[in-house]
This record gives C-alpha cells, sequence and structure tokens, in this order.
C-alpha cells in the first residue's frame, strides 16, 4: 500500500453537456490539505452548492483519514449568463412588489438596476441547472482523486528520505557499539593505576594492603563503572524500532500515529545514550543521532 502525505492541492472541473451551441455554467472544486492530528474538513461553497455540504463531507472522509482539508467550490457562468434578460413578466411581478412594499414602508428606498437585474437572476432559479448537485460531487471525485495521487507522490518522497535518515542512524549505532569496551578497558587501567600508586603509599606509610586485595577492588569498582556506562541496551532497543519503522514504510498504510510514537522512542534512546556517554566520540554520535531523529520527526507529522 502506498503512503500518503497529508499536504496536497488539486482541483477538477465539471459542466453539463447541452444539445445547444449555448455554454451552460460548470462547476469547479478545489481541495487543500495540511498536516493534522485528526480529519478536520472545512468547505466554502456558495449558497447555490449549500445543499451539497452533506455529501461532499461523505466522499472526503471515505478517502481520507488525517488532515486539516479545506474545499472550495464555484459555480460558473455562462458567457451569455453575466447580465440576465429579465423577462416582461418578471418585471411586471418586481413592479408589483415594489409598489406593495412602498405602499406599506412608504421609507423603502426604490430597486436599483443592480438589484432588479440580481433579482431576476435569482428568481430564474430554473436556468440554474438542476444537475447542480451531480457536477459538484463529480468535480470534487475527481479533485479528491488528484489530491490523493499528489499526496501520494509526496508520501514516496518521505519514505525515501525516512529511508535514508534509518541507514545513518544505523551506521551510527555501529559507530557507538565498539566504543563502550574501549572506554571500559581504558578506565580499568586507570583503577589498576590508582589501586597501585595507592599501594606503594600504603607501604611506604607502614599500613599493610595486599596486591591482591587492590587488584580486586580496582577491578571490581571497573566492573561498576562498566555496568553504569553500558549502552548496549539501548543501541539493541533503537535498532528494534529501526526495524520497526522500516517494516512500516515498506508495508504503508496508515501509518502516521505509530510512526510518531516509534520516533519518540528513538529521542528517548538517543537522549540515554548522550546520558551514560563517557567518551567524546559517544556523546557526538549521540547529539548526531538526536539531529537525524527530530529531522525524521517532523517529517513523520506530515504522514497520514
Amino acid at each position: 500500500m502506498p503512503v500518503y502525505s497529508m499536504t496536497g492541492f488539486a482541483s477538477a472541473s465539471a459542466a453539463p453537456v447541452t444539445e445547444s451551441d449555448t455554454v451552460a455554467p460548470g462547476v469547479t472544486v478545489e481541495v487543500r490539505t495540511v498536516n493534522s492530528r485528526f480529519l478536520d474538513i472545512a468547505f466554502r461553497l456558495p449558497d447555490e452548492l449549500r445543499q451539497a455540504e452533506p455529501a461532499l463531507r461523505e466522499l472526503l472522509t471515505a478517502a481520507l483519514r488525517r488532515g486539516k482539508v479545506e474545499l472550495r467550490a464555484a459555480v460558473g457562468r455562462a458567457a451569455d449568463d453575466a447580465l440576465p434578460q429579465p423577462t416582461p413578466e418578471q418585471l411586471n411581478r418586481l413592479s408589483r412588489l415594489e409598489s406593495s412594499v412602498q405602499g406599506w414602508l412608504p421609507k423603502a428606498q426604490p430597486l436599483s438596476v443592480h438589484e432588479a437585474l440580481q433579482w431576476c437572476r435569482g428568481g430564474s432559479a430554473a436556468a440554474v441547472p438542476a444537475a447542480l448537485d451531480e457536477l459538484v460531487q463529480q468535480a470534487a471525485k475527481a479533485a479528491i482523486d488528484s489530491l490523493k495521487q499528489a499526496r501520494a507522490r509526496e508520501g514516496k518522497r518521505l519514505v525515501a528520505m525516512l529511508l535514508d535518515r534509518i541507514g545513518t542512524l544505523r551506521t551510527l549505532a555501529a559507530q557507538a557499539a565498539p566504543l563502550v569496551p574501549a572506554v571500559v578497558q581504558k578506565q580499568q587501567q586507570r583503577f589498576l593505576e590508582r589501586w597501585q600508586e595507592a599501594l606503594a603509599s600504603a607501604g611506604d606509610s607502614g599500613h599493610g594492603v595486599s596486591a591482591e586485595a587492590a587488584r580486586d577492588r580496582a577491578l571490581g569498582e571497573a566492573a561498576a563503572f562498566a555496568i553504569r556506562i553500558d549502552v548496549a541496551e539501548e543501541l539493541t532497543r533503537l535498532s528494534a524500532h529501526l526495524d520497526e519503522i522500516e517494516r512500516l514504510l515498506k508495508a504503508g498504510g496508515e501509518l502516521g500515529k505509530r510512526l510518531d510514537f516509534l520516533i519518540q522512542e528513538l529521542h528517548r534512546e538517543a537522549n540515554t545514550l548522550g546520558s551514560k556517554s563517557a567518551a567524546l566520540e559517544l556523546t557526538g554520535i549521540s547529539v548526531d543521532m538526536k539531529v537525524l531523529i527530530e529531522q525524521m520527526r517532523e517529517q513523520v507529522q506530515n504522514i497520514e
């Protein structure tokens, strides 16, 4: 299954097929999405398309799982429909209505030419295609299909980037693994040297401390130090999280929330790795890991 980004834009239009030479008005739909924790849908519809909102919401909820979605729709006007042509019957009726209103409300303002034309346009509801709802759904379906394709292309790029970061994190983990034994061995040698110096000092002062006891004490402190700075468990968990992220990315589908949780776990392991660091090289590796994980977190937030 493809991995979808939550960021995308698409538009589509639909127009009725007419047998005459006149160009009937069509419908244009634009859909824009950005990232969000949940599916948040907003509509920007003209009055003549308000009744289509429930059907449009059903189309969006069936196609999308997460993201902040804005759907805009507009009804085009035919070239000969730019200015309505009032009929005598319409003008007669409008005149009677205006006279009736002014009879009851003497202070009412007379109708302007623009208001009269707007009334004639609205009053001729039959001029609006009866299949306007069907047109807006047709345009919306096409726009949503294009949007999903755009989101899939962006998702593919996100997957490639995340897999690249996973490879770099694996390389850093491989570099960190042999550093701890080297640090432990070096620290063990320091403990032995310190206890040898203490042993020599005790011998000079007359206090008897056996060489074997001093060596055992030094090795014991070295072992405690090794346990304290051991990061094998963190590296193992980090590798397991990377394996799971890679598996999810290759499987595809709706995985944004699971990836977000795994990224938090990766960040936790990198933090622990840094807190246990006993070598400058290990600190540098921890910092590099945090930078990569933060880059992954930003991109994962865009995945559906």
